[in-house]
């Protein structure tokens, strides 16, 4: 009895000592706080549905309550024209958008967008900054500026014109009011065009109250995806750019205090989403121009577009003497482009 005694005696201290030692480590698992994140996409509710959603469902669930990252749409938290500065202060901590609408203080920031017939494919982002030397050129650029980090750029839609007015010739460019991206703007001006700048979600209602005669925004999926296909009657089967290229962005001081593996998490949803735009505008530019019912295909015979590329290639000339950094990026898409010329069919034609 007495050996019974002193055996539970010990076994009671033990199953003490275990549960103390359980409730003690119990803050280091358990009390730490679960990092939560805003994020603004530059697309508004429906285009963001394909062009981030997904990436960001798929980061929350395999966080596993770890981290959450809530997404925000155009201009739903700050106009998308202040989100550099909105994420530099930690007013929101992480952008997708291109740097050309954000006005990023950056001398890349005017590649960012639709920079005029620096694509022709959407396939040529990815391999221009991975195998040409772009991402080391924005992570140096991003690395002078406080308290932001580029992450990761990749490729949407090309950049075609659909109208309330038909465009068959560059004549019918002038005058022509349109809501598009700053750099793509400025560059059209010298055939006419003029842009205007509103809020993306007021897009539609301007061209149905005739302030604007249509978008130099997009391909055809996102006509018909964001209900532009519905108030705009033509489509230009001419563009400006193959794909327009954007980033992921982060606030420095917050991306920091994210721990490796959810860092590497967010890395792998970035390239889920780059991969899940890729097929889904590639697939949907093609098979809207065949079975779409809503735009009527217009077209500006080659000879006469070769105009608009050849302003282009002097458009270059302008922005490569305004640094020498944009200078090392335009001999990189020269040097890109003069590979896919001489590769031909299938790389160009």
């Amino acid at each position: 009895m007495t050996n019974r005694r002193d055996f539970l005696k010990k076994a009671g201290a033990a199953t003490t000592a275990a549960v103390g030692a359980t409730t003690l480590a119990a803050p280091a698992v358990l009390g730490q706080s679960k990092i939560t994140w805003r994020i603004q996409t530059y697309a508004g509710p429906a285009l963001a549905e394909h062009v981030i959603k997904p990436a960001i469902d798929a980061f929350n669930k395999v966080a596993n309550g770890e981290m959450e990252i809530k997404l925000f749409t155009a201009d739903q938290l700050v106009p998308t024209g202040e989100l550099f500065r909105a994420m530099q202060k930690g007013t929101i901590d992480a952008v997708q958008s291109d740097e050309d609408s954000m006005a990023a203080p950056v001398d890349v920031g005017i590649f960012g967008g639709y920079f005029p017939f620096a694509t022709r494919y959407s396939l040529d982002v990815p391999v221009l900054f991975n195998q040409y030397g772009l991402k080391e050129i924005w992570e140096e650029a991003y690395s002078e500026v406080e308290n932001v980090t580029w992450l990761s750029a990749g490729s949407w839609d090309p950049c075609h014109f659909n109208t309330t007015k038909p465009i068959r010739s560059l004549e019918d460019l002038k005058g022509l009011r349109v809501y598009t991206f700053p750099t793509a703007g400025k560059f059209l001006t010298q055939f006419g065009v003029v842009p205007v700048s509103i809020p993306y979600e007021d897009a539609e209602v301007a061209v149905q109250t005739g302030e604007l005669d249509g978008m130099a925004w997009s391909g055809i999926t996102e006509d018909y995806t964001v209900g532009w296909a519905d108030v705009t009657k033509y489509f230009l089967t001419n563009n400006i750019t193959g794909a327009w290229i954007g980033s992921f962005f982060a606030n420095s001081e917050r991306w920091n205090e994210v721990p490796p593996h959810l860092q590497q998490l967010f890395r792998l949803c970035m390239d889920s989403s780059h991969y899940y735009r890729q097929h889904w505008y590639w697939g949907g530019e093609a098979k809207l121009r065949v079975g779409g019912t809503k735009l009527e295909l217009t077209t500006i015979p080659i000879e006469e577009w070769a105009i608009v590329e050849k302003k282009a290639a002097e458009y270059w000339e302008t922005i490569a003497a305004k640094s020498p950094r944009s200078a090392k990026v335009v001999k990189i898409l020269k040097e890109y482009a003069a590979v896919m010329n001489k590769a031909g069919a299938p790389y160009r034609y």
